[in-house]
């Protein structure tokens, strides 16, 4: 009996090592910017993500203002829609929305009726930022990096604020924040 005793604890910290997971890859600039963007898209973890801030609202909810001159959560989802599209066309090259220089425009354009499609875009350009990331060259990787870590940061300021409007409103359920 004591040797089976002696076994088992002999063979239990070599089992243990058996099952020890693979050490993760060390993170390079492209996984720490892709985790950054998809942090402030779709993936809950740090705080809650642009999908689950503009989910379940109607097109009045979405257009909703406190009255003292705070954005509504549509006129916040079509500001990123513009500014992430903008970035996103100047860092593959292609033709930049047209922008006369004042940024309320970028908020003020939004319509409550087309509020299905403002979502529908939104999430869009956010998938097509990390299709960016995830498929350019180290070269322009490295290019555009800072630009793409500030994408994130704003995304992530803006997301906070359309929160904070449907607190105010009373159409956010704290059950779909970060747990």
């Amino acid at each position: 009996m004591k040797r089976l005793i002696v076994l088992a604890l002999l063979a239990a910290p070599a089992l243990a090592l058996a099952q020890t997971k693979k050490p993760e890859a060390p993170p390079t600039l492209r996984s720490v910017l892709l985790a950054q963007l998809k942090s402030t898209h779709n993936s809950k973890e740090w705080f809650v993500p642009a999908n689950d801030a503009v989910a379940g609202l109607t097109p009045e909810q979405a257009a909703w203002t406190d009255g003292s001159g705070n954005h509504s959560v549509g006129q916040l989802a079509n500001h990123l829609i513009f500014w992430n599209g903008e970035q996103l066309a100047k860092m593959t090259g292609k033709p930049v929305p047209k922008f006369n220089g004042n940024n309320d425009e970028t908020f003020n354009a939004f319509n409550a009726a087309n509020w299905a499609q403002t979502q529908k875009d939104l999430d869009k350009v956010l998938t097509d930022l990390e299709a960016y990331v995830l498929s350019c060259s180290e070269a322009d990787l490295q290019k555009h990096a800072t630009d793409i870590a500030h994408i994130s940061t704003h995304n992530a300021y803006h997301v906070g604020q359309m929160l904070f409007v449907r607190k105010l409103h009373g159409t956010w359920n704290p059950a779909n924040g970060v747990k």
